[in-house]
């Protein structure tokens, strides 16, 4: 038997078979030792997501404090050295990585504004449609490609030939069809052309997820509030602006901050595509760049705490709003 069929098998069959040994053995165990059925009750809780919980701890919060307790050390990762904030010190002087903060900015204004105006706009738009189901499938279909498979796609639109020679690129092509010069789409690094390029990419692959969320809070609206403000005078554009929006308020601020997010860990696109030259690098690309072309682990590990610190304000807010919206229902 071919080891890989071997291996699948093994974990097809062993993780059901070791979870449902472990739910049995928990069960055996809390009978014994708790008999009051009242402390059966607290216990058994902690014991059916102890696994979850070890997973969590193993993978995500031990990697954490080590990343921060490494952000303080030298390159040399075998004898790493104690620097104290030199890492950090490096980050914020040094041109390039200020750079990458520039791009991070950008990032987070115009793809997650982009793509919560578009969502909106669009799941108002195709809300009165009678293709509504067929409209939202084709808009949401790019978010099902992988990162990888979007760039590969867009590299050929941007495809760039030297001006008097066949242009391969699509959208080239189109300009050359008008009479217009080719533009290097990728390889511009004036006024972060690059940089705008990219975010394109993304806006076309998210809008549909955030058009999905926003429609599935439109269509929770009470009809009879829209017709009631007809009914007074209101025109569609008053309806929209004085009753669908505010309603809208805490779902479009947690599409917003999930936005955000995706924007500050940006990295497919753009290792894919540029790798960061151009003037398109991003604190994610120059954190693997750190570590694994230049060997560095500490100052990849200061980058790492950098996008963690910037991230975490914004999860936390996203989290707020939504046990707010959920205490609201």
């Amino acid at each position: 038997m071919d080891s890989r069929l071997a291996t699948a098998l093994q974990v097809v069959v062993g993780i059901p078979a070791i979870l449902i040994l472990y739910v049995w053995g928990a069960e055996r165990v809390l009978a014994v030792v708790a008999r009051n059925n009242q402390w059966q009750q607290r216990i058994r809780p902690w014991l059916w997501i102890a696994p979850a919980l070890g997973f969590l701890a193993f993978f995500l919060i031990y990697p954490t404090i080590r990343t921060i307790i490494r952000s303080f050390y030298g390159k040399n990762e075998l004898t790493p050295t104690f620097v104290g904030l030199d890492n950090y010190r490096w980050f914020f002087t040094n041109s390039d990585a200020i750079g990458t903060l520039l791009n991070n900015v950008l990032w987070l204004l115009f793809f997650a504004g982009f793509t919560v105006g578009m969502g909106l706009v669009i799941a108002v738009l195709v809300d009165r449609v009678r293709y509504e189901a067929l409209a939202k499938s084709i808009i949401f279909l790019p978010l099902a490609i992988s990162m990888v498979a979007a760039g590969v796609i867009w590299k050929f639109m941007y495809d760039y030939k030297p001006e008097g020679t066949t242009q391969t690129g699509t959208l080239n092509a189109l300009l050359g069809a008008v009479g217009l010069g080719p533009v290097g789409w990728l390889q511009s690094p004036g006024f972060r052309l690059s940089t705008f390029a990219l975010i394109a990419i993304m806006v076309w692959m998210w809008t549909g997820f955030a058009m999905v969320i926003i429609s599935a809070a439109l269509k929770g609206i009470d009809p009879e509030l829209l017709e009631a403000a007809r009914i007074d005078g209101a025109n569609e554009w008053q309806v929209f602006r004085r009753v669908i929006l505010p309603l809208l308020g805490p779902t479009l601020a947690v599409v917003s901050t999930t936005m955000i997010i995706t924007s500050l860990k940006t990295f497919d696109i753009v290792y894919t595509l540029t790798n960061g030259n151009y003037d398109t690098e991003v604190i994610a690309n120059l954190m693997i760049k750190e570590m694994f072309v230049f060997g560095d682990f500490g100052r990849a590990s200061a980058v790492a705490v950098v996008l963690l610190l910037a991230i975490v304000p914004i999860m936390g807010f996203n989290i707020r709003k939504f046990r707010a919206q959920e205490s609201i229902r």
